[in-house]
């Protein structure tokens, strides 16, 4: 039985331990991709104005990042780095991001609710279920879609001291024209990825 509020589903199946799965940097240049796994009760799922993270201001995603941390009965998150991701691609390490924040879980969920299309299991993960634009249908994955967002967020803010020239603390890694002319200035840094290809700016 689906419950739902706010148009959002609290919980697919009434009773089951549902763990909402989404990632975050997928489309970077730069940086890890981070993904998150969040357990809510149907009651704390109804309560939190959950959204798509890509939808709530900076103020708002940090705000129901604390919410969650706090109010979750568990949640983790997980990072895969630029070597790992051009070692097996940005899909492949989006989906290992995913198990990786399963696995990082106080005690097994009996179902995973994924944002997307589909997903690449692994012996040791429970059933899924797919959601396609899953962050902005269900509260568990919209829960897990912010800690993604934010905690990677606080990662390239963290990283755009140590490389100020790219703008990491504006663009957290996204293809920008201050991205692009950097690297074309400047070159790559540990952090990117070097399987990415890119468009060079219009400098004039």
């Amino acid at each position: 039985m689906i419950e739902e509020n706010k148009g959002l589903i609290t919980q697919v199946v009434r009773g089951r331990v549902e763990a909402g799965c989404d990632e975050a940097g997928r489309g970077c240049l730069a940086g890890p991709v981070v993904a998150a796994a969040v357990v809510l009760k149907a009651s704390t799922a109804q309560r939190l104005p959950l959204n798509d993270s890509k939808k709530l201001s900076v103020a708002q995603r940090n705000e129901l990042r604390r919410a969650i941390e706090d109010q979750a009965i568990t949640w983790s998150v997980a990072f895969v780095s630029p070597e790992d991701i051009d070692r097996m691609n940005i899909l492949q390490a989006s989906f290992e991001a995913m198990r990786r924040a399963v696995r990082g879980l106080a005690g097994s969920p009996d179902h995973l609710l994924i944002d997307g299309n589909r997903f690449v299991s692994a012996k040791d993960m429970p059933p899924h279920t797919c959601f396609v634009k899953g962050d902005a249908r269900v509260a568990s994955i919209a829960a897990a879609s912010i800690l993604a967002k934010t905690h990677r967020d606080a990662y390239m803010m963290a990283a755009a001291s140590a490389y100020p020239e790219y703008g990491w603390d504006q663009n957290m890694g996204y293809p920008t024209q201050k991205h692009r002319t950097a690297l074309l200035v400047h070159g790559n840094t540990p952090l990117h990825r070097r399987t990415f290809t890119w468009q060079p700016p219009t400098l004039f």
